[in-house]
């Protein structure tokens, strides 16, 4: 893969590091999962720049080459994801399309309910419901319900605000339906970090969402599998024009 132009940006108290590749074209924006770093999606890169566009992806706070954020290292808040994001976007220029991975596809989906402009939206794998991920988290780490409910608490005092904001599901009920953008998303129906009905349960919610499910390739080989690759930068190249706001 070419080499990216670094560059960086303060988000919150933490300094991310990202590439870009491309001087000019639609720009698509790559944004990895918790836990995760930015090469994990490098898969789209060289696609996307074959087919007129520039990319950018960075690593989230707490994350790869950026630095720590006020979670503390290795760890980030949903909102320093959706930050990172929209400084990213202030920067470069609208998105044409993002392409999100698992709690980065959660992270996407709140940004553009709180208003981020997105041409189109390819969400691999995606947490379709972090409050309600709570539980898996929960049965993963061997806690009960007393322990999950106070670690929303402290969620909210971390991040100083409400965990309604966070609630998918429930801001989807409310949303402006019509002005959301295209949606695809990819799930493995073997997936073991973030069960297929998290993707389903997203389509369901999405009007017109195209629900495209795989076989033996997990959570993470999912990003690089060719036909994969082949298909959301198909979906992610179809021209659209945003409504001015």
């Amino acid at each position: 893969m070419s080499a990216g132009e670094p560059f960086t940006m303060t988000v919150r108290h933490s300094t991310v590091r990202g590439n870009v590749w491309g001087a000019e074209g639609p720009v698509v924006y790559l944004v990895h999962g918790w836990g995760g770093v930015a090469e994990q999606l490098d898969a789209f890169v060289e696609p996307l720049l074959a087919s007129g566009h520039r990319v950018v992806s960075f690593d989230a706070p707490g994350h790869g080459k950026s630095s720590r954020s006020f979670a503390g290292p290795g760890r980030a808040t949903l909102p320093e994801f959706s930050e990172s994001l929209s400084c990213a976007v202030d920067r470069f220029g609208q998105a044409h399309a993002v392409i999100a991975h698992s709690f980065g596809a959660a992270a996407v989906v709140l940004s553009v309910l709180d208003g981020l402009r997105v041409g189109r939206l390819a969400v691999v794998a995606p947490v379709s419901d972090p409050i309600g991920f709570s539980y898996e988290f929960a049965k993963m780490l061997g806690f009960r319900e007393r322990i999950r409910t106070g670690f929303l608490r402290v969620l909210e005092k971390r991040v100083g605000e409400s965990m309604d904001r966070f609630d998918i599901p429930q801001r989807m009920r409310t949303a402006d339906l019509a002005g959301l953008p295209p949606l695809l998303i990819v799930h493995d129906l073997g997936d073991r970090e973030v069960p297929v009905a998290s993707g389903d349960r997203l389509a369901a919610m999405w009007p017109g969402a195209e629900l495209d499910h795989w076989t033996s390739l997990g959570h993470f080989r999912i990003l690089i599998d060719p036909d994969v690759v082949r298909k959301v930068t198909a979906f992610s190249s179809v021209p659209r024009t945003l409504p001015v706001p």
